[in-house]
């Protein structure tokens, strides 16, 4: 028996469940699958993935792709970046394509930091991968804290900064909160062309603030400039692996040495090129993270817990006490939520999931906190 065609059935099947949904798009999953099972109990908030799940036509383009999983990505790796090119408004050889943005955050901390050409500058609190990856290979790592507001505070970072590489994650994790597109501009004009700058915009499709825009514009005139982004997020495909940066050409070429070859997977070069052509998963997937969201931190406002203005599928809030047992009591709730960030150890992280989920969450609150 082919057990190949049997896993392209149970596909199709997905897919006719995901089809079916017009606008709140269900988890779908394999009744049988042993990892559905681990997780079936668990409210998982804690990862800020996208619960609504990926585009029916990213299903259905997986599906049809099924019997390509036995060759390398080339041409598919071609018609992504030819699609991303031509909705960024740059050229072919400005886009590389990554195992997830996680794959291109390291691949600058390899290419732009060491002992000799500079250290790794960035907010504290931000996402600690890159530090992470720079720290192993014995770069120095400096910190620079997020001002009262949880914006970046870009004139220390500059001043802190020579040559090297400097990490600006906008909107940044795990505040949610967006550096103003103004100062952001004007720290990259006058960031020496040695430094590099490296703008994570993993989180840009949910950003709505009039204070918000995307750097990719800002490319063409500074050779010196990243600017990051995922599919994991807005677009559901966390665990396939997908992400992308734009760059000048040269710049490129520094960095694709690095790179192992292949990293993408087909499926999810499929997944992604298909999402780009649904028009109604960015903004149906902004919608009702906005609807659950607003619920959910009015809810906690009325307990007393002030949130951070979000500007991504996740806020972070203020406990007034010590998180780490409130994040202890949740889990033994079965409800995950945000690790600890030291910068701010009386706040929580919190993914905003569905309207139930939320719920849950906010019970377990209750009864932790009580």
């Amino acid at each position: 028996m082919n057990t190949a065609l049997i896993s392209r059935r149970r596909f199709a099947q997905l897919l006719s469940v995901g089809t079916a949904a017009a606008v709140v798009r269900p988890v779908i999953s394999f009744a049988s699958s042993p990892f559905e099972a681990a997780a079936s109990t668990v409210i998982r908030l804690s990862a800020n993935e996208n619960a609504y799940g990926p585009s029916p036509m990213a299903l259905k383009a997986m599906t049809d792709d099924f019997n390509l999983a036995c060759r390398y990505p080339d041409e598919q790796n071609d018609v992504l970046i030819e699609k991303l090119a031509r909705i960024n408004g740059v050229n072919r050889d400005q886009i590389l394509l990554g195992d997830g943005s996680s794959e291109i955050l390291k691949l600058c901390a390899e290419t732009f930091t060491d002992k000799e050409r500079g250290k790794l500058v960035a907010a504290d609190p931000t996402f600690e991968a890159i530090l992470n990856n720079a720290s192993v290979n014995g770069v120095e790592v400096v910190r620079i804290p997020l001002t009262r507001t949880f914006v970046h505070d870009l004139p220390k970072m500059m001043a802190a900064a020579s040559g090297g590489l400097i990490y600006v994650c906008n909107p940044n994790n795990p505040t949610a909160s967006i550096t103003p597109k103004t100062e952001l501009r004007e720290f990259i004009g006058k960031t020496p062309r040695e430094t590099t700058i490296l703008v994570d915009e993993a989180y840009y499709h949910y950003a709505d603030s009039p204070d918000y825009e995307s750097m990719i514009p800002l490319v063409k005139d500074h050779p010196n400039l990243i600017v990051s982004r995922t599919f994991s997020k807005i677009y559901g495909m966390a665990g396939l692996r997908c992400g992308y940066c734009v760059a000048q050409k040269d710049t490129i070429k520094r960095i694709r040495p690095h790179q192992m070859w292949d990293s993408v997977n087909i499926m999810a070069l499929a997944a992604a090129s298909a999402s780009l052509n649904d028009p109604d998963q960015v903004p149906n997937g902004r919608r009702l993270n906005n609807e659950v969201k607003a619920f959910v931190t009015s809810e906690l406002e009325k307990m007393g817990c002030q949130s951070i203005p979000s500007q991504a599928n996740f806020f972070m809030f203020d406990c007034k006490r010590p998180v780490v047992p409130l994040i202890q009591a949740l889990k033994g709730r079965n409800v995950y939520v945000g690790r600890l960030f030291p910068a701010l150890p009386n706040y929580m992280r919190v993914t905003v999931g569905r309207k139930s989920e939320m719920e849950t969450f906010l019970s377990a609150f209750r009864q932790s906190i009580a």
